[in-house]
Protein backbone atom coordinates (compact mmCIF):
# COMPACT_ATOMS: atom_id res chain seq x y z
CA UNK A 1 0.00 0.00 0.00
CA UNK A 2 1.02 3.11 -0.29
CA UNK A 3 2.32 5.30 2.79
CA UNK A 4 3.99 8.66 3.36
CA UNK A 5 6.60 8.85 5.30
CA UNK A 6 9.24 10.77 7.20
CA UNK A 7 12.54 9.73 5.53
CA UNK A 8 16.36 10.01 6.46
CA UNK A 9 18.33 10.39 3.20
CA UNK A 10 22.07 10.68 5.00
CA UNK A 11 23.87 10.62 8.53
CA UNK A 12 22.70 13.58 10.49
CA UNK A 13 20.18 14.68 7.43
CA UNK A 14 16.70 15.94 7.33
CA UNK A 15 13.46 14.25 7.59
CA UNK A 16 11.62 14.25 4.06
CA UNK A 17 7.85 13.61 3.14
CA UNK A 18 7.64 11.40 0.84
CA UNK A 19 5.57 8.54 -1.21
CA UNK A 20 6.84 4.84 -0.20
CA UNK A 21 5.01 1.17 -0.62
CA UNK A 22 4.69 -0.43 2.12
CA UNK A 23 4.89 -4.35 2.24
CA UNK A 24 1.50 -6.38 2.80
CA UNK A 25 0.99 -7.99 6.63
CA UNK A 26 2.52 -11.24 6.86
CA UNK A 27 0.64 -13.64 8.76
CA UNK A 28 1.41 -12.35 12.08
CA UNK A 29 1.84 -8.63 11.36
CA UNK A 30 -0.34 -5.86 11.99
CA UNK A 31 -1.07 -2.39 9.86
CA UNK A 32 -1.83 0.19 11.72
CA UNK A 33 -3.04 4.26 11.04
CA UNK A 34 -1.07 5.90 12.93
CA UNK A 35 -2.49 8.83 14.94
CA UNK A 36 -0.04 10.22 17.03
CA UNK A 37 3.95 9.14 17.15
CA UNK A 38 6.60 10.69 19.84
CA UNK A 39 9.83 11.72 18.81
CA UNK A 40 12.53 10.23 20.99
CA UNK A 41 16.27 10.72 21.71
CA UNK A 42 16.82 7.05 19.95
CA UNK A 43 15.23 8.47 16.77
CA UNK A 44 17.96 10.21 16.76
CA UNK A 45 20.48 8.47 17.35
CA UNK A 46 19.23 6.29 14.88
CA UNK A 47 19.54 9.05 12.23
CA UNK A 48 22.75 10.31 13.51
CA UNK A 49 24.15 6.55 12.43
CA UNK A 50 25.05 6.27 16.97
CA UNK A 51 23.06 3.00 17.19
CA UNK A 52 23.92 -0.45 15.21
CA UNK A 53 21.97 0.49 12.19
CA UNK A 54 22.18 -0.18 8.72
CA UNK A 55 23.22 2.93 6.85
CA UNK A 56 20.04 5.61 5.45
CA UNK A 57 17.94 5.52 3.02
CA UNK A 58 15.35 4.99 6.69
CA UNK A 59 12.18 5.49 8.53
CA UNK A 60 12.52 5.94 12.03
CA UNK A 61 9.41 6.15 14.66
CA UNK A 62 9.00 3.96 17.41
CA UNK A 63 6.29 5.79 19.96
CA UNK A 64 3.21 5.58 18.00
CA UNK A 65 -0.27 4.88 18.65
CA UNK A 66 -2.75 4.13 16.30
CA UNK A 67 -5.98 2.38 15.15
CA UNK A 68 -5.52 -1.29 13.20
CA UNK A 69 -6.15 -1.11 9.72
CA UNK A 70 -5.28 -4.55 8.94
CA UNK A 71 -4.35 -7.90 10.13
CA UNK A 72 -2.26 -11.05 9.27
CA UNK A 73 -4.27 -14.28 9.09
CA UNK A 74 -2.83 -15.67 12.04
CA UNK A 75 -3.42 -12.67 14.34
CA UNK A 76 -5.59 -13.18 16.89
CA UNK A 77 -4.67 -10.56 19.29
CA UNK A 78 -6.11 -7.32 17.58
CA UNK A 79 -8.92 -6.66 14.88
CA UNK A 80 -9.63 -3.83 12.10
CA UNK A 81 -11.08 -1.00 13.97
CA UNK A 82 -8.95 -1.86 17.70
CA UNK A 83 -6.83 1.48 19.60
CA UNK A 84 -3.21 -0.20 19.75
CA UNK A 85 -0.07 1.75 21.15
CA UNK A 86 3.30 0.39 19.39
CA UNK A 87 6.06 -0.88 21.38
CA UNK A 88 9.68 -2.54 20.71
CA UNK A 89 9.31 -6.23 19.70
CA UNK A 90 10.81 -9.66 21.02
CA UNK A 91 11.34 -12.84 19.49
CA UNK A 92 9.46 -14.71 22.20
CA UNK A 93 11.42 -17.85 22.25
CA UNK A 94 14.87 -17.05 23.56
CA UNK A 95 15.32 -17.89 27.82
CA UNK A 96 15.02 -13.86 28.46
CA UNK A 97 11.49 -13.51 26.45
CA UNK A 98 10.56 -17.08 28.39
CA UNK A 99 11.20 -15.49 31.68
CA UNK A 100 8.88 -12.56 30.99
CA UNK A 101 12.30 -10.16 30.25
CA UNK A 102 11.39 -9.38 26.76
CA UNK A 103 13.63 -6.32 26.96
CA UNK A 104 16.48 -8.18 27.65
CA UNK A 105 15.54 -10.76 24.48
CA UNK A 106 18.58 -12.28 23.26
CA UNK A 107 17.35 -11.40 19.47
CA UNK A 108 16.40 -8.04 20.28
CA UNK A 109 18.78 -6.07 17.43
CA UNK A 110 17.77 -8.22 15.54
CA UNK A 111 13.77 -7.64 16.13
CA UNK A 112 14.86 -3.64 16.12
CA UNK A 113 17.79 -2.44 14.33
CA UNK A 114 17.60 -4.14 11.42
CA UNK A 115 16.32 -2.33 9.15
CA UNK A 116 13.85 -5.20 8.16
CA UNK A 117 12.11 -7.89 9.24
CA UNK A 118 14.30 -10.16 11.48
CA UNK A 119 14.28 -12.65 8.40
CA UNK A 120 15.72 -9.68 6.22
CA UNK A 121 13.04 -8.87 4.13
CA UNK A 122 12.42 -5.34 3.70
CA UNK A 123 9.27 -3.59 4.52
CA UNK A 124 9.45 -0.39 2.64
CA UNK A 125 9.91 0.08 -1.09
CA UNK A 126 10.59 3.62 -3.10
CA UNK A 127 10.26 2.37 -6.88
CA UNK A 128 13.02 -0.55 -7.01
CA UNK A 129 14.91 1.10 -3.92
CA UNK A 130 14.77 -0.40 -0.69
CA UNK A 131 14.39 1.82 2.37
CA UNK A 132 15.77 0.41 5.81
CA UNK A 133 12.10 0.19 7.83
CA UNK A 134 10.54 -1.90 10.60
CA UNK A 135 12.96 0.47 13.38
CA UNK A 136 11.70 -1.37 16.73
CA UNK A 137 9.09 -3.21 13.73
CA UNK A 138 6.91 0.15 13.09
CA UNK A 139 8.55 3.07 12.01
CA UNK A 140 5.84 5.20 12.82
CA UNK A 141 7.19 8.51 11.51
CA UNK A 142 4.61 7.51 8.41
CA UNK A 143 0.73 7.64 8.36
CA UNK A 144 0.69 3.92 8.16
CA UNK A 145 3.56 1.11 9.93
CA UNK A 146 3.45 -2.07 10.02
CA UNK A 147 4.02 -4.13 13.01
CA UNK A 148 4.33 -7.89 14.66
CA UNK A 149 1.19 -8.81 16.65
CA UNK A 150 3.59 -8.98 19.42
CA UNK A 151 5.11 -5.34 20.23
CA UNK A 152 1.07 -4.05 19.23
CA UNK A 153 -0.55 -3.28 22.50
CA UNK A 154 -4.80 -2.76 22.63
CA UNK A 155 -6.21 -0.11 24.42
CA UNK A 156 -9.83 0.85 25.10
CA UNK A 157 -11.44 2.85 22.88
CA UNK A 158 -12.12 6.31 23.64
CA UNK A 159 -8.42 7.02 25.04
CA UNK A 160 -6.79 9.94 23.69
CA UNK A 161 -4.16 8.15 21.54
CA UNK A 162 -1.78 11.57 21.22
CA UNK A 163 -1.74 11.14 25.24
CA UNK A 164 -0.59 7.12 24.41
CA UNK A 165 1.41 7.45 22.06
CA UNK A 166 4.96 7.38 24.29
CA UNK A 167 3.48 4.53 26.17
CA UNK A 168 5.45 2.05 24.20
CA UNK A 169 8.99 3.77 25.06
CA UNK A 170 9.12 6.77 27.16
CA UNK A 171 6.97 5.90 29.66
CA UNK A 172 7.45 2.09 30.23
CA UNK A 173 11.62 3.23 30.45
CA UNK A 174 10.51 6.01 33.48
CA UNK A 175 8.19 3.83 35.47
CA UNK A 176 9.82 0.24 34.62
CA UNK A 177 13.32 2.19 35.89
CA UNK A 178 11.36 3.00 39.08
CA UNK A 179 9.19 -0.32 39.65
CA UNK A 180 11.24 -2.82 38.22
CA UNK A 181 14.84 -1.85 39.19
CA UNK A 182 14.66 0.47 42.15
CA UNK A 183 11.69 -1.63 43.73
CA UNK A 184 11.30 1.45 46.51
CA UNK A 185 9.46 0.83 49.08
CA UNK A 186 6.86 2.66 50.50
CA UNK A 187 8.01 5.30 52.70
CA UNK A 188 11.42 6.20 51.22
CA UNK A 189 12.87 8.80 49.28
CA UNK A 190 13.71 9.45 45.50
CA UNK A 191 15.53 12.12 43.29
CA UNK A 192 14.49 12.35 39.24
CA UNK A 193 17.06 14.14 37.80
CA UNK A 194 15.41 15.60 34.43
CA UNK A 195 11.10 15.28 34.21
CA UNK A 196 10.41 15.72 30.90
CA UNK A 197 8.55 11.82 29.33
CA UNK A 198 10.80 9.41 31.18
CA UNK A 199 11.04 11.44 34.02
CA UNK A 200 7.48 12.39 34.37
CA UNK A 201 7.10 8.79 34.25
CA UNK A 202 9.50 8.04 37.25
CA UNK A 203 7.78 10.56 39.20
CA UNK A 204 4.46 8.45 38.67
CA UNK A 205 5.46 5.72 39.55
CA UNK A 206 7.77 6.63 42.47
CA UNK A 207 3.84 7.84 43.87
CA UNK A 208 2.36 4.66 43.02
CA UNK A 209 4.92 2.62 44.92
CA UNK A 210 4.66 4.92 47.60
CA UNK A 211 7.47 7.24 48.16
CA UNK A 212 6.88 9.75 50.45
CA UNK A 213 9.57 11.82 49.68
CA UNK A 214 9.83 12.69 45.67
CA UNK A 215 12.12 15.49 44.28
CA UNK A 216 11.82 16.60 40.89
CA UNK A 217 15.25 18.31 40.01
CA UNK A 218 15.36 20.26 36.03
CA UNK A 219 16.10 23.30 34.98
CA UNK A 220 12.76 24.19 33.27
CA UNK A 221 9.60 25.65 35.32
CA UNK A 222 7.18 24.76 33.49
CA UNK A 223 7.77 20.88 33.67
CA UNK A 224 8.62 21.45 37.55
CA UNK A 225 5.33 22.56 38.26
CA UNK A 226 4.03 19.77 35.89
CA UNK A 227 6.07 16.77 38.29
CA UNK A 228 4.55 18.68 41.52
CA UNK A 229 0.87 17.72 39.83
CA UNK A 230 2.19 14.45 38.86
CA UNK A 231 2.98 13.39 42.23
CA UNK A 232 6.57 15.40 43.33
CA UNK A 233 7.02 16.21 46.65
CA UNK A 234 9.55 18.75 46.45
CA UNK A 235 10.77 20.68 43.25
CA UNK A 236 14.55 21.79 42.57
CA UNK A 237 15.37 24.76 39.74
CA UNK A 238 18.73 23.45 39.18
CA UNK A 239 19.42 26.86 36.95
CA UNK A 240 19.00 28.90 40.34
CA UNK A 241 19.95 26.01 43.05
CA UNK A 242 22.65 23.71 43.33
CA UNK A 243 20.85 20.27 43.27
CA UNK A 244 23.01 18.71 45.10
CA UNK A 245 23.19 20.54 48.74
CA UNK A 246 18.77 20.49 47.81
CA UNK A 247 18.51 17.05 47.79
CA UNK A 248 20.78 16.69 50.92
CA UNK A 249 18.80 19.57 52.81
CA UNK A 250 15.33 18.23 51.87
CA UNK A 251 15.97 14.31 52.71
CA UNK A 252 18.48 14.99 55.65
CA UNK A 253 21.50 13.31 54.15
CA UNK A 254 20.74 12.27 50.33
CA UNK A 255 17.91 10.59 48.99
CA UNK A 256 17.78 6.60 49.12
CA UNK A 257 17.19 6.51 45.28
CA UNK A 258 17.61 8.47 42.49
CA UNK A 259 17.20 7.98 38.61
CA UNK A 260 19.06 10.47 36.13
CA UNK A 261 16.49 10.95 32.88
CA UNK A 262 19.03 13.22 31.22
CA UNK A 263 22.24 11.48 29.77
CA UNK A 264 23.93 14.74 31.15
CA UNK A 265 27.63 13.56 32.34
CA UNK A 266 27.55 16.32 34.79
CA UNK A 267 24.28 14.77 37.06
CA UNK A 268 26.44 11.31 37.37
CA UNK A 269 30.18 13.38 37.90
CA UNK A 270 29.94 14.33 41.82
CA UNK A 271 30.99 13.10 44.85
CA UNK A 272 27.61 12.57 46.54
CA UNK A 273 26.89 9.61 44.26
CA UNK A 274 28.29 7.56 46.42
CA UNK A 275 25.24 7.85 48.94
CA UNK A 276 22.45 7.32 46.31
CA UNK A 277 21.43 4.01 44.60
CA UNK A 278 21.05 4.89 41.02
CA UNK A 279 19.37 3.03 37.74
CA UNK A 280 19.76 4.44 34.32
CA UNK A 281 16.73 5.24 32.92
CA UNK A 282 17.85 4.47 29.42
Amino acid sequence: MQIEAAVIHEKSGRFVIESLELSDPNDDEVVVRIAAVGICHTDLAGRDMHLPIPAPPSVFGHEAAGVVERVGARVTKVKPGDAVVLAWDYCGTCSSCRSGKPLACTNFFQHNFHGSRPDGTPTLHKGDQVIHGSFFYQSSFANFALANERNVIKVRQGLPLEVLAPMGCGVMTGAGAVMNSLHPRPGSSIAVFGVGNVGMSAVLAASVCGCTTIIAVDVHANRLQMARELGATHVVNAAETDPVQAVLDITGGGAQFSLECVGNPRCCDRPWMSCLAWACAG
